[in-house]
């Protein structure tokens, strides 16, 4: 049987706005409200407003909180200083991918980690299995917050004129309390767009209050409501991986050239351990295929799954592709056989539909703002 899909604390407010609405990971989420392509440009040069309410909280808490995520996840979660965050891993037992998180240190013993909307369940028996023999708990907050991000180079301005918080002392991946028009919230600096910006976690029914508050700060500088479409442009752009397209349970990390992310180095044993200390040595003898991205020479647009193609053979599958707003021609981000992904290698194709069509190999990401 199939349930209804959950709405945000935004939900009446996106549908007022005209938003066109989608499923997604369970949630009914803005896709678009006008033009995809406006929304993408809005946050590459002015400000965008989301709504990423369907993203998955977890606190964990207590004595012995560092030492179970320190056991749980790939990162070492011991050092990471209070008010910062970190991007980090969950890994099955085999090495593979359960999901990449966001870990926020939000006190002495507390920690919030934020999981994607599709895995949050996932994320959440997986901790919870693995407190066993911790001093700590694991509590599912994902009803507890209602998230609205602003992106853009606009942003830390039309924040500032609602906010009481030390936003220019605020680093990347840093989280600090504050309010935001009048009701608390945990600011953050954060986003999945490339572009300077902010993640507002807060109680669900100040959602539309914060909401209509960052719309009135942003009106003379452009800022407009984005939806799941552009998020997904901008995130491709700015080459950052996607659960489900360019991460899955069937890669580790170093699969992913994401390798960086495990720290061997942390005291104690953590899930995992063995088999990403066997595919790092695998990774270093014989490359995996890599993560490379793709520019279109024509106008056909790649999708996942479609297979890359050089001298006649298979070298590669696509994970992500779409039309880019920012460089004016489709983009992907594809796995690709070590010989054939050095920038510039000549020759590579995508098979779409029967043709070959030319790309050329590009590092990533496609896209980077200039600080």
């Amino acid at each position: 049987m199939s349930t209804a899909p959950r709405l945000t604390a935004l939900d009446a407010l996106h549908r007022s706005l005209g938003a066109t609405m989608t499923d997604f990971a369970g949630w009914d989420m803005p896709l678009r409200y006008a033009s995809e392509r406006d929304e993408h440009n809005a946050v590459r040069t002015r400000a965008g407003l989301f709504d990423l309410s369907h993203m998955g909280e977890i606190t964990v808490t207590g004595p012995q909180a560092v030492d179970l995520l320190d056991y749980a996840l790939v990162g070492n979660i011991s050092t990471v200083g209070n008010g910062r965050a970190r991007y980090t891993m969950i890994c099955q037992e085999d090495g593979g991918i359960l999901d990449d998180l966001i870990v926020y240190r939000l006190g002495e013993t507390e920690y919030m980690v934020v999981a994607n909307a599709s895995n949050a369940q996932i994320v959440l028996d997986a901790l919870v299995a693995r407190a066993g023999g911790f001093d700590a708990e694991v509590r599912d907050d994902r009803d507890a917050y209602a998230l609205i991000a602003i992106q853009g180079p606009e942003s830390p301005g039309i924040l500032k004129s609602v906010t009481d918080a030390d936003l220019d002392g605020l680093k990347y991946y840093a989280g600090l309390p504050g309010t935001v028009a009048g009701v608390p919230a945990l600011i953050a600096r954060t986003g999945y767009t490339g572009e300077d910006g902010f993640e507002l976690f807060l109680k669900p029914e100040h959602a539309e209050g914060v909401w209509k508050a960052l719309t009135e700060a942003g009106e003379g500088v452009g800022l407009i409501p984005c939806g799941l479409s552009c998020r997904d442009t901008l995130r491709l752009e700015a080459g950052m991986p996607l659960y489900g397209h360019e991460l899955t349970t069937a890669l580790t990390p170093f699969d992913a050239g994401l390798g960086r992310v495990v720290k061997f180095e942390k005291p104690g044993d953590f899930v995992g351990r063995t088999a990403l200390e066997a595919a790092a040595e695998r990774a270093e003898s014989a490359p995996p295929r890599k993560l490379v991205g793709l520019i279109a020479e024509g106008r056909r647009v790649p999708r996942a799954g479609f297979q890359v193609v050089a001298g006649g053979e298979v070298v590669g599958e696509i994970t992500s592709g779409a039309p880019s707003p920012t460089l004016g021609k489709p983009i992907a981000i594809a796995y690709v056989d070590a010989a054939h992904a050095a920038p510039g290698t000549a020759g590579v194709g995508v098979d779409i539909r029967g043709t070959h069509e030319p790309y050329e190999v590009v590092a990533l990401p496609f896209y980077k703002r200039q600080k």
